[in-house]
C-alpha cells in the first residue's frame, strides 16, 4: 500500500474543512447549510439507482472542453471510476475531488480511468479543474439526465440558495437551466464489461463522502 493511501482520510480532512468554514462564513449562514445537509440526509438516505452487479447504462457527455466522452469507449481501455458531484461552489465536492486527484496515480496504475460528473456547464467544469488542479475528465450532465440513472436527483432548497447569494455566490450562474436540481453524491466502479463492481453513496448529507481508499481497494481485487 502506498504512503498516500495510508494517510488519506476524507473523514479527517472534512473536519479541518468545517473548522476553516467556521472561520470564514457567518455562523447563521453555516447553520443554514448544515441544517440543509441534515434534512437531505434524512430524506435521501438510500439514493442509489443502480447497485453492485447491475449493468451501467452507457452515456455520452461533453467534457470541460466540449469534447464528447463516451463511457463505452473508456471501458475499452479498462475499468472506470465514476463520481457525481454538485458543483465547483461546493467545498465538500472540491475536497473529495482533490482527494481523488491524490489517488489518481493509484487508479491509473490499476488500468482504470476516473471521471467526475456534475450538471454544471462546460465553462464551469473548467473552473472545477482549475480550482482542484484535476488531471481527469470532468463532464457536464445537463439537466442531470445521466445522474438520474445512477443516483437520486433533488431540487436545491430556497434557503441555501439564498444563503449563497448573501455570501456573493449566484447559484444559478453555474448551470444552463433554472431547475436547481442537483445529484446526490455517489461513486461507482465499473468493469470493462460495464458491470458495476462498486456503488456507494453516503446519502443526501453532502458533508459525507466515499473514501478514496475504498475505490483503490476495489480496483485491487481485479485481475488484468
Amino acid at each position: 500500500m502506498s504512503e498516500i493511501l495510508e494517510i488519506l482520510s476524507y473523514k479527517k480532512d472534512v473536519k479541518n474543512l468545517i473548522s476553516e468554514l467556521q472561520g470564514v462564513f457567518p455562523a447563521e449562514k453555516l447553520a443554514v447549510f448544515n441544517n440543509d445537509a441534515v434534512l437531505l440526509g434524512k430524506d435521501l438516505s438510500s439514493p442509489l439507482k443502480i447497485v453492485r452487479g447491475d449493468k451501467a447504462p452507457n452515456f455520452k457527455l461533453p467534457n470541460a472542453f466540449n469534447k464528447i466522452v463516451d463511457l463505452s469507449t473508456l471501458l475499452l481501455k479498462g475499468p472506470v471510476v465514476l463520481t457525481f458531484y454538485r458543483g465547483v461552489w461546493c467545498p465538500y465536492c472540491n475536497l473529495q475531488l482533490k482527494m481523488f486527484q491524490q489517488v489518481l496515480p493509484e487508479i491509473k496504475n490499476r488500468g482504470a480511468s476516473l471521471v467526475a460528473i456534475s450538471p454544471m456547464n462546460p465553462d464551469n467544469s473548467i473552473a472545477t479543474i482549475e480550482t482542484s488542479e484535476l488531471e481527469f475528465e470532468v463532464l457536464s450532465d445537463d439537466k442531470n439526465r445521466v445522474a438520474r440513472q445512477f443516483t437520486s436527483v433533488f431540487k436545491n432548497a430556497d434557503e441555501p440558495i439564498q444563503a449563497m447569494s448573501d455570501l456573493g455566490f449566484d447559484f444559478y450562474s453555474f448551470y444552463d437551466d433554472k431547475s436547481a436540481e442537483l445529484p446526490v453524491s455517489a461513486t461507482f466502479v465499473i468493469d470493462k464489461d460495464a458491470h458495476v463492481l462498486f456503488a456507494k453513496s453516503e446519502g443526501g448529507d453532502y458533508r459525507q463522502r466515499v473514501e478514496p481508499k475504498e475505490i483503490v481497494d476495489i480496483l485491487n481485487t481485479l485481475i488484468f
